[in-house]
């Protein structure tokens, strides 16, 4: 295995040659699990593990992005671990709720990375300079040899929390650009690929979490020693310093649970979040043998709302829409905004038909609701839980049901069949 030598707190070769981090962690779990011994072939860089990886001297790298360019020599497991990207400027500098707005600006990435790869091809406006690693790129930013970074959200708070970065702010969210951390095999190896994902499918949301938080919780150093504190003055200054810090780290942790678990406009759980539920829904329905559902809503024509009433009356119906699916969640369920227009609602404890009576609830209720512009449709994919499933696979069916829907005429719920390529779907209600 090759690894990112410097990507804290993710990995990182210490002092001693071992492999350290939350991918160690999980990936030592799931060698134990299997049973088989991971070895690591250290580098002393990312660049040098891609080549010692595309030369054959490592079968696996850790943990990395799936990007078109890494799919000429590897295949990939199923994601391990799932973390948003975030926007990290000073703090004098504006929010920024799209990429595309910013030309004037100096972007700080580490080369090589999913990030500069995908933020190239997204969005070209952007004037990019990389670094050779993850701190490289936020000190920049720090100490204005840059405007913007775009980090994990779990790199950059350690980061900041480590450094005393405190000059820095989160400045918008990256949706498009979240981490979906797979392990990487070299392609001519499927069957490897094949055994780590059934350990993989072991790793519970809880495991990720605690493992996690044990890396991310750093320690704050202030370095006060109140025994040479002697005069008021300097006791006062102190204090009061330590107590700005204090307000500032919490504001900035509390900022961070929320970004890294909520869509910003709709007030629903994000993609990370709904992720985090399925792979706990795989592992119950696994446990107990009760399925659940999933339901895949996309708004028809949502493009044509925008065009005619423009972004803040489209932006209103994705809030009433939101509205709607919260309301109908069921006990136990989750509503999250996928992406876009496209949203997703989880159904613990139901099988097919109930998951789709539930879209047709909800089909019906955006079909007559009273939105600004006029009204509005939505297309339903419905899927539940089969035995052999990964969380994948059942939102994969979901969405091929969805387009189904969306082929069909729009404005109706579809679902998918038992066939075992999953990719056909009946029309319901």
């Amino acid at each position: 295995m090759c690894v990112d030598p410097d990507w804290e707190p993710f990995e990182r070769i210490d002092e001693a040659g071992r492999h350290v981090g939350i991918a160690a962690d999980l990936l030592r779990l799931v060698a134990t699990r299997l049973g088989i011994d991971i070895v690591l072939y250290p580098t002393a860089s990312w660049d040098e593990s891609l080549a010692a990886s595309k030369a054959g001297h490592c079968r696996i790298l850790s943990f990395l992005n799936r990007t078109p360019e890494r799919e000429r020599w590897l295949v990939f497991t199923a994601p391990i671990f799932r973390d948003q990207n975030i926007v990290i400027t000073r703090e004098e500098h504006p929010y920024i709720g799209d990429l595309h707005g910013v030309s004037d600006e100096t972007v700080a990435l580490p080369r090589g990375t999913m990030v500069e790869e995908r933020l190239r091809r997204l969005y070209p406006n952007l004037q990019i300079t990389t670094t050779g690693s993850e701190p490289e790129a936020v000190e920049m930013v720090s100490e204005h040899r840059a405007d913007i970074t775009i980090r994990s959200l779990i790199v950059a708070a350690y980061a900041i929390r480590k450094e005393g970065l405190f000059n820095l702010k989160i400045a918008g969210q990256v949706p498009e650009l979240t981490n979906e951390l797979r392990v990487g095999v070299l392609a001519g190896e499927p069957m490897l690929r094949d055994i780590l994902d059934k350990g993989i499918a072991t790793v519970t949301a809880r495991e990720r979490e605690a493992i996690s938080n044990r890396h991310v919780a750093v320690q704050i150093q202030r370095g006060i020693d109140y025994r040479l504190v002697w005069q008021v003055g300097a006791a006062a200054a102190v204090l009061l310093l330590a107590l700005y810090w204090n307000r500032k780290l919490a504001r900035m942790n509390r900022e961070l649970v929320r970004l890294s678990t909520t869509d910003p406009l709709t007030g629903l759980f994000n993609r990370m979040k709904v992720d985090g539920f399925l792979d706990e829904e795989l592992a119950r329905a696994r446990r107990t043998g009760q399925s659940f559902g999933v339901i895949m809503l996309d708004l028809d024509h949502f493009k044509a709302v925008n065009d005619q009433h423009g972004d803040q009356l489209g932006d209103a119906v994705l809030v009433d829409v939101a509205a709607l699916l919260r309301a109908g969640q069921g006990p136990g369920g989750m509503a999250g905004r996928w992406g876009g227009e496209e949203f997703i609602l989880v159904c613990p404890g139901v099988d097919l038909p109930e998951t789709a009576r539930r879209a047709e609830v909800l089909r019906a209720a955006i079909a007559a609701h009273g939105f600004a512009v006029g009204p509005c449709t939505g297309s339903f994919g419905v899927a539940a839980w089969r035995p052999e499933d990964r969380v994948e696979d059942i939102v994969r069916r979901a969405d091929a049901a969805l387009y189904d829907a969306k082929r069909a005429g729009r404005n109706r719920v579809c679902r998918a069949t038992d066939e075992t390529d999953g990719m056909r779907a009946q029309a319901v209600g």
